[in-house]
């Protein structure tokens, strides 16, 4: 398996999962992981990756209703007849936009692991200000990728819901000086660096110092704030846990996320 991030904070989030055929000339099986950008800014971003088009895409799995993460999602669907798999709540909470998509849409349980391809999708609940909010590993059978973006705290459940993973897509929101010092509206800070809101670097770093790490290869710091973050504090937090240079650890952001990488 391999992963890309198509573009990864505020301003819209899109991840795209590629598992290789079983046997020389199949069929790939690509996942897109949310999708926060419009159908014509995402081809742009998928050329960047070598793909044509957007119906080269197989499915897409949904973590919650934020439209830095859903805003494209539907009208991707209805463009290009591609099955959406996404919980209750966050149905329910994309109501409106996703009219005209009954046909594509997979309602999946938080707890239950489902197949798509190649692929086994193993969704988990996460704590977020969202209807229904989860996170993803993906597994092809040798490797996993956990994808973890957009949780306010870190969870007793999420060194199982994580274990064995060969790579890993966390979030690293926030310094917690720099929003501290920021010029955003005080209910805007406290709502980033509450429960339900977004992890800073050191949350990040405890929640990666508590999984088995020992298959673990890759790493990358996600959903970076572009005012309340640095790459270089994000790195140094997680190479520090991992016993990695700084450099080792991977950087998604926002305008040009990050090329093919083996999971």
């Amino acid at each position: 398996m391999r992963f890309a991030s198509l573009g990864s904070g505020s301003e819209g989030n899109a991840l795209l999962a590629e598992v290789p055929a079983a046997v020389p000339g199949g069929i790939l099986t690509r996942v897109l992981v949310d999708c926060g950008f419009g159908l014509r800014e995402l081809e742009r971003r998928l050329a960047r990756l070598g793909l044509a088009a957007a119906d080269q895409i197989d499915a897409i799995l949904v973590t919650h209703e934020h439209g830095d993460h859903v805003g494209g999602v539907f009208r991707l669907a209805r463009a290009r007849r591609i099955p959406v798999y996404l919980t209750d709540g966050t149905r329910r909470g994309c109501l409106q936009a996703a009219d005209g998509c009954d046909g594509m849409l997979r309602v999946i349980d938080s707890h239950r692991p489902f197949e798509v391809g190649g692929l086994r999708v193993e969704p988990f609940p996460v704590p977020h200000d969202a209807r229904e909010p989860v996170q993803y590993v993906l597994d092809d059978g040798r490797s996993r990728l956990g994808v973890l973006t957009d949780i306010g705290h870190p969870t007793a459940h999420l060194p199982a819901a994580l274990s064995g993973l060969t790579a890993l897509v966390l979030e690293t929101n926030h310094d917690p000086g720099l929003l501290a010092d920021s010029d955003y509206p005080p209910a805007l800070k406290r709502r980033i660096a509450g429960r339900y809101g977004h992890l800073d670097n050191a949350d990040s770093a405890r929640i990666l110092a508590g999984l088995d790490r020992t298959r673990l290869r890759r790493v990358v710091a996600a959903h970076l704030s572009r005012q309340n973050n640095r790459p270089k504090l994000a790195r140094e937090a997680l190479a520090e846990v991992l016993g990695w240079p700084a450099d080792a650890v991977d950087v998604a952001d926002q305008d040009d996320g990050l090329g093919w990488t083996d999971a």
